[in-house]
């Protein structure tokens, strides 16, 4: 039930799921986090992203963690939730706390409507 409720759990940390309707009202709201993208740079690029989003392709993340603040919610996305799922669970692997996965990537966000570049 845990699971169904707040998100795989690993390592004894619960990585929130997020929809794309409540990480639209964290930016409109202006909310200090992190939107990082982990999609490679010509999906990035060609298939539209969220205003503001950070790049960081999930095979680059490993060795660009650190460029990371360790303070700040950070919110990954990928185009269906696979990869942002993978990048959630070596961020809490680094000591990363406050992380959550975007439910349904660029797929879910595109189908609720939500603006995009």
């Amino acid at each position: 039930m845990f699971k169904s409720l707040f998100g795989q759990v690993m390592g004894g940390t619960a990585v929130n799921n997020v929809t794309p309707a409540e990480v639209q009202e964290k930016l409109t709201k202006k909310e200090q986090v992190i939107v990082l993208d982990v999609r490679q740079p010509e999906e990035y690029a060609y298939d539209g992203h969220i205003k503001g989003s950070r790049l960081m392709p999930l095979g680059s993340l490993r060795d660009r963690v650190s460029e990371l603040p360790a303070d700040t919610p950070i919110i990954c996305v990928c185009r269906s939730g696979a990869r942002s799922r993978t990048a959630c669970e070596l961020l809490v692997r680094n000591g990363f706390e406050n992380v959550s996965n975007m439910g349904g990537g660029m797929i879910a966000w595109k189908r609720a409507h939500l603006p995009f570049m």
